[in-house]
C-alpha cells in the first residue's frame, strides 16, 4: 500500500516541488495554447503523460470548446518611446484570450483596455476574457498614475484561431480497476500558489506515487479549469463508475491551514478520510461542507456524474489577499507548506488505499491472542492490543476500518496495522 513506504522529510518534499514551480513559473499558460502544452511537457518528464487534445468547437455538454489563444509579444509604448507596460516583464500585464492589435491611442481611448487592482495600486492584476474578443493591458495603479497625456503606440501581437483544448493525464495501474481520480487545473499564468502549486505538487505526488505499490489505479489530470475537467468527463463518461474516490488539488503553497471540501455526498470514504488524517495529525485545519462554488470539482461533482469528489486546497482561492495579482510570486508560497500538502495528501491516499470491510471468524466471545503470540505475556493493556479488540469487536462486515478508528478515537494507521495482524492468524476475514 501507498503507505508503507517512508515519505521523503517535509522540507525536502517542498523544496523539490518549489524548483519545479521556479522552472514554470515563467511560462505563459492560459485557458488554451502553447503554453499548456510547454507545461505539460515538463510535467511528462517526471511521470507519464498522455497528451489529449480536443479540437475548436467541439460540442462538450452544454459548451462548445473555445478557440486557442497563442502570445508572442505586446507592449504599451509611452509618448517619449519609452515602454511602459511590457509582456515581457511579466504575463500577467496583458488581459487573457486579448486579440490581436497594433495602433496610436490617445490616453483617452487606451483608459478603458486597462485594468489595476482593486484594492492595491503596487499590484498588478490577473485578467481574462475567455468568451468575449477584446483586448486589454494589467498594470499597476501606480504605473497608471504616472502615465501623461499624449499618443500612445499599442501591441499585442497574438492569434486567436481555431485550435485544441490540451489536458495531461498520467494513469499509474494498481491491484484492482477502480480509480482514484486527482485533478488540477493548468490554465493559470505567472500565479504561484493559484494554481501553480496544484500543478506542480500533483506531478511530485505523481512520482512518488508511481514507486510505490498500490491497491487502486490512480488518473492524474492536469486540464485548463472548467473546459478541461467536462472535455475530459465527455471522453470518459463510458468509464466513470470505475472513479471511486476523486480530489482536486489548488492553493496547496500558501502558509495558510489546510483546507478540505467535503464532496457533494458529504460522507463519502475519501470526505471521512482527509477528516480522519487532519485531525489525527493535529494540523491546523478546517473542513468544510459542500458547496457547488469553487473549483473543478464543480464538474466532477454535477448530479450527472455525482461522483465522490473533494476539494484540497490551503486558503482556497480569493480568500488571500495576493489572489490573481503580481503578489502571488514564488516567494508566497514555501518548501514546507508546499511539503505539509504533500504529506497531508498521501496520509489521506494510504487511509483510502488501507480502508476495508472484515467480518471477525471468532465472534463469540474475544479469541484468546495471547496463545497467538498477540496479547503480552504480563496484564496490564497496551494501544496495540486496544485496537486489536475494537477491530475485532467491530468487525462484523457492516463497518469500515476507518468507521472503527474514529470510534474508538485510534489513528486508522494503528487499526490498519491491527486487522493485518488478526488477518495473519486467520481471526478476520474481507466482508463479501
Amino acid at each position: 500500500m501507498i503507505g508503507d513506504a517512508p515519505a521523503a522529510p517535509i522540507v525536502d518534499s517542498g523544496t523539490r516541488i518549489h524548483e519545479l514551480m521556479r522552472e514554470l513559473f515563467p511560462i505563459c499558460r492560459s485557458l488554451t495554447g502553447d503554453g499548456v502544452r510547454e507545461t505539460l511537457r515538463i510535467i511528462g518528464e517526471l511521470i507519464p503523460l498522455e497528451i489529449v487534445e480536443t479540437p475548436t468547437g467541439t460540442q462538450v455538454f452544454d459548451w462548445s470548446l473555445p478557440k486557442e489563444w497563442n502570445i508572442r509579444e505586446a507592449w504599451i509604448q509611452g509618448p517619449d518611446g519609452r515602454r511602459v507596460v511590457d509582456f515581457a516583464d511579466s504575463n500577467l500585464h496583458v488581459v487573457g484570450y486579448s486579440t490581436p492589435i497594433r495602433a496610436p491611442l490617445p490616453l483617452a481611448e487606451l483608459r478603458p483596455h486597462l485594468f489595476t487592482h482593486a484594492t492595491d495600486r503596487s499590484l498588478v492584476p490577473f485578467r481574462t476574457s475567455y468568451y468575449g474578443e477584446t483586448w486589454g493591458f494589467c498594470l499597476s495603479g501606480e504605473t497608471l498614475d504616472s502615465l501623461e497625456e499624449g499618443e500612445y503606440e499599442v501591441y499585442i501581437d497574438s492569434t486567436l484561431d481555431d485550435g485544441h483544448v490540451t489536458y495531461g493525464e498520467a494513469r499509474l495501474p494498481g491491484e484492482q480497476t477502480d480509480e482514484i481520480l486527482l485533478s488540477t487545473y493548468c490554465c493559470h499564468p505567472s500565479l504561484a500558489n493559484d494554481n501553480l502549486s496544484g500543478v506542480a505538487l500533483l506531478a511530485i505526488l505523481g512520482s512518488v506515487l508511481a514507486t510505490r505499490q498500490r491497491r487502486y489505479s490512480y488518473r492524474l489530470l492536469f486540464s485548463p479549469g472548467t473546459v478541461g475537467p467536462l472535455t475530459w468527463l465527455w471522453r470518459n463518461e463510458a468509464g466513470l463508475e470505475r472513479v471511486r474516490h476523486a480530489i482536486v488539488v489548488s492553493s496547496a503553497g500558501d502558509p495558510g491551514a489546510i483546507t478540505y471540501k467535503r464532496s457533494p455526498d458529504g460522507d463519502a470514504v475519501v470526505d471521512r478520510a482527509a477528516a480522519h488524517v487532519l485531525r489525527a495529525s493535529g494540523r491546523p485545519h478546517t473542513v468544510n461542507d459542500w458547496v457547488p462554488w469553487g473549483g473543478d470539482e464543480r464538474q466532477f461533482g454535477a448530479p450527472g456524474f455525482a461522483l465522490p469528489v473533494g476539494s484540497f486546497s490551503r486558503t482556497p482561492a480569493d480568500n488571500f489577499p495576493e489572489y490573481h495579482s503580481s503578489a502571488d510570486n514564488l516567494e508566497f508560497v514555501q518548501p514546507g507548506p508546499l511539503g505539509d500538502s504533500l504529506e497531508a495528501l498521501l496520509e489521506i491516499l494510504a487511509v483510502v488505499e488501507g480502508n476495508e470491510r472484515y467480518v471477525n471468524l471468532s465472534p463469540k466471545g474475544e479469541p484468546q491472542l495471547g496463545k497467538r503470540g498477540l496479547y503480552r505475556r504480563v496484564g496490564g493493556g497496551s494501544s496495540e492490543e486496544l485496537a486489536l479488540l475494537w477491530v475485532l469487536n467491530q468487525s462484523d462486515g457492516s463497518r469500515d476500518l476507518l468507521a472503527i478508528a474514529d470510534r474508538a478515537g485510534i489513528p486508522f494507521p494503528e487499526i490498519r496495522n491491527a486487522a493485518d495482524r488478526l488477518l495473519e492468524h486467520d481471526l478476520l476475514a474481507p466482508a463479501r
